[in-house]
């Protein structure tokens, strides 16, 4: 796998700086330094699964244009550079522009339409979950064990009656199942909804609105945005 030896060093130097400035977080949510700058988050309690603790891989590279892309897939080119986080939206420094970077619309459409249909969630929202998650990648997958395109824990998992996480269907169907469960707990706030999928429905609570995460406020403002642009297409 290519790598700008620059970036590796800074990454490295970047994750050493959090894991000795990051204490680990209270309310059961474990926040874990790696030093090549990823994150996680891991739920101490039993009682308040948390759907997403995804750990993807993003490309950046230059194209033939010179503009600098990002991408869930590798790239063809000789040199490019891999970046990984907590979850495809989680990165507080993400450098992504979240009202242009480019739209997964056609993917898993039959499949995003009938669970929203079962579950009486909005699409855009369901779509806008996703590519926070995992870019769409039905393959993604985090130390922890999180799975698939909505990055289901194996407790949520059998919780949501998935069998197999890995398979698109199953993995839209629970995930789906778990947000409307969210919005259900939030009265239909999906601020608070989203930001339960990510950190777990305790803390919100605890907190009464959406965790002091930087992460988690990240991924939450971003679910918006993308919300908002899958609704419009």
């Amino acid at each position: 796998m290519a790598r700008d030896t620059r970036h590796s060093r800074y990454r490295l130097l970047m994750g050493l700086c959090m894991a000795l400035s990051m204490p680990a977080m209270a309310d059961g949510i474990q926040r874990i330094e790696h030093p090549d700058g990823s994150v996680e988050f891991t739920n101490a309690s039993q009682d308040a699964p948390i759907a997403s603790t995804g750990n993807e891989t993003v490309y950046r590279y230059t194209d033939e244009n010179g503009t600098v892309s990002y991408s869930s897939d590798r790239p063809t080119m000789a040199e490019f550079d891999v970046i990984r986080f907590h979850c495809y939206a989680c990165d507080p420094d993400s450098t992504v522009d979240w009202r242009n970077t480019p739209l997964f619309l056609n993917p898993y459409r039959e499949e995003i339409r009938v669970a929203s249909d079962e579950f009486d969630v909005d699409p855009a929202l369901v779509r806008a979950v996703i590519h926070a998650e995992s870019a769409f990648n039905p393959n993604a997958t985090s130390p922890k064990g999180a799975q698939g395109l909505m990055q289901l824990m194996p407790g949520t998992a059998r919780e949501l009656g998935v069998s197999n996480a890995l398979a698109a269907e199953q993995n839209i169907r629970g995930g789906v199942d778990y947000l409307a469960r969210m919005l259900k707990r939030f009265n239909g706030d999906i601020r608070l909804a989203t930001a339960a999928y990510n950190a777990g429905p305790g803390a919100v609570t605890r907190y009464k609105g959406v965790p002091p995460y930087a992460e988690t406020k990240a991924y939450v403002k971003r679910v918006g945005i993308l919300r908002e642009r899958y609704a419009a297409n």
